[in-house]
């Protein structure tokens, strides 16, 4: 199976979904009339011996929709008969000329797996004739970046630079325009998830001179089992707490942030004056930036003509939604990054961060145009216009890039003088928690209205509801796992539950409990196997 986020393989299916991966990537580009395509080589947040495999669009962007099929069906045939029917179906089907140039560029984050992976990657690409670029070991939004840059080359768009360097150089000279005249910043500490994002980290720290200083953690990408494991992005939210390795050098007051494995999301936290730990996950970073940019366009004398949104998931809290609703659009829309950030394009700057940390803001090309060609008539809105054209300078808008989001964090914090605390305050997030429930058949659950409601099983949605009602501020909703067969369910509320601590341990909120239980019994669940915690 081939997705946009990527996808795990395993064993000895790895080589030859890495040929075929190729082969695919080959086409694209031939369809694309030898436009660059990308391929990065990683699992992400998952565990060490995990791998995956991503595809990346001509505009640096995730795969086209239709693609994914054609991926998937290519991936998933069983045997060489199988798979060379399949490709000569997609020629035909798609109209590729395959005597066309193909031109791929490909990476891979720093799991042992990924050599052997490229190799198989390089001989799909060969077989196919397409001419590809090894970029190495790198972060996965550097890639996206990558192929944007080398396709915009010498064109009146042209992203920067097409090499790392050049990634670099765009970041910190953004950033320290940003930040000119401004007292410095409070050093920051990173958990690297012993990941590719301590490599860029530290050519990063080289570009941003006095403005930042990085505290680099969690750096041993040699040590075996070491990526993911009790650090990261993913690890600090779904535990929310600190990285054991953390534990004794963070100091009140002081704020962090965690990469994940291939550095494209992003957790900050920090530990208020008692030395209890505090998260800002993905959607108190949307309120923060979000908030900033609509400021600046009203301060640059723009808020008729440049328009800010936020798109979000039913994952986010509800808290948020409410805070950020009183003062701009938002919209929600299924999970999913391609649903996101296709739905941030139909703003004129459109922010969008899931939860878990990955996100990005866009500003339409009208909009780019609008910022280059505005004639500010104030020393105030000069000021204004100049930081939200470097903001587009800063932020990586081809896909979440946890480096380039950490430095527009920084950016905002050091404009509104805030501490971690202050930035928490914008609003309190409502107590939640997930449940993973196991189903016979997942297909059984279909939803509506952006997976916030459930059309089946019937009469289950009306249960929900009736839960719901019981609690302060509740909210709970029920989606199905794109990959496997299990349901997960989402509450969150005002009151945390009192139940034993001990049968808390795992599930924050007796809604979930309750709310699983009812599509547990539901999906037939065997009695016998009923999870005790459930009600």
């Amino acid at each position: 199976m081939i997705q946009y986020d990527y996808v795990e393989i395993r064993g000895s299916t790895l080589d030859s979904v890495l040929f075929r991966v190729g082969v695919v990537a080959g086409l694209r580009s031939k369809k694309l009339d030898g436009q660059t395509v990308g391929v990065m080589i990683t699992a992400s947040h998952n565990p060490e011996e995990d791998n995956g495999v991503k595809i990346v669009d001509s505009r640096g962007e995730m795969l086209e929709s239709s693609w994914e099929a054609h991926a998937t069906t290519l991936s998933n045939a069983s045997t060489t008969e199988e798979f060379i029917e399949a490709l000569d179906a997609l020629i035909q089907t798609t109209k590729i000329d395959v005597s066309k140039p193909a031109r791929v560029v490909y990476a891979r984050d720093t799991r042992p797996s990924g050599v052997a992976l490229v190799s198989a990657l390089e001989d799909g690409l060969s077989a196919i004739g397409a001419e590809g670029r090894n970029a190495g070991v790198t972060t996965t939004p550097i890639l996206h970046y990558l192929v944007k840059a080398i396709n915009t080359k010498n064109t009146p768009d042209s992203y920067g630079d097409d090499s790392e360097e050049g990634y670099f150089h765009k970041l910190g000279d953004s950033f320290q325009s940003l930040l000119h005249n401004r007292k410095p910043l409070q050093p920051l500490l990173i958990d690297c998830a012993n990941g590719v994002g301590a490599l860029a980290a530290v050519t990063l720290r080289d570009h941003l001179g006095e403005s930042l200083s990085l505290v680099l953690e969690n750096t041993a990408m040699s040590t075996p089992g070491a990526l993911n494991h009790l650090c990261g992005a993913d690890f600090v939210k779904t535990t929310q707490k600190l990285p054991p390795s953390l534990v004794g050098r963070m100091k009140p007051g002081q704020r962090a942030c965690s990469l994940d494995g291939d550095a494209d999301r992003l957790i900050y936290y920090y530990l208020d004056e008692r030395g209890i730990f505090h998260m800002l996950d993905g959607d108190k970073i949307a309120a923060l930036v979000a908030a900033f940019i609509v400021d600046l366009v009203k301060s640059a004398g723009l808020e008729n003509e440049i328009k800010v949104g936020i798109v979000q998931t039913a994952y986010a809290n509800g808290a948020s939604t409410k805070y950020l609703s009183g003062r701009l659009p938002v919209k929600c829309v299924a999970t999913g990054v391609k649903h996101l950030h296709h739905a941030a394009e139909h703003f004129n700057v459109g922010v969008y961060f899931e939860a878990n940390g990955h996100g990005t803001v866009l500003f339409s090309p009208s909009t780019q145009k609008k910022l280059a060609e505005y004639q500010p008539s104030t020393p105030a809105q000069s000021t204004a216009l100049k930081h939200l054209v470097n903001l587009t300078q800063l932020i990586n808008q081809t896909v979440g890039d946890a480096l380039s989001d950490m430095l527009l964090v920084e950016v905002v914090l050091s404009h509104r003088s805030y501490t971690g605390e202050e930035w928490d305050s914008l609003y309190v997030d409502l107590p939640n928690c997930l449940v993973k429930v196991v189903v016979a058949d997942r297909h059984a659950f279909r939803t509506e209205n952006a997976e916030r409601r459930l059309v089946s099983p019937p009469g289950l949605q009306a249960k929900i509801d009736e839960l719901v009602r019981r609690y302060e501020g509740g909210r709970s909703f029920v989606r199905p796992s794109g990959t496997e067969d299990v349901v997960r369910v989402y509450a969150e509320a005002v009151v945390r539950s009192q139940a034993d601590e001990e049968l808390m341990k795992e599930f924050d909120t007796e809604l979930a409990l309750r709310v699983a239980g009812l599509v547990y019994d539901e999906a037939h669940g065997d009695p016998a196997r009923r999870p005790k915690d459930f009600l």
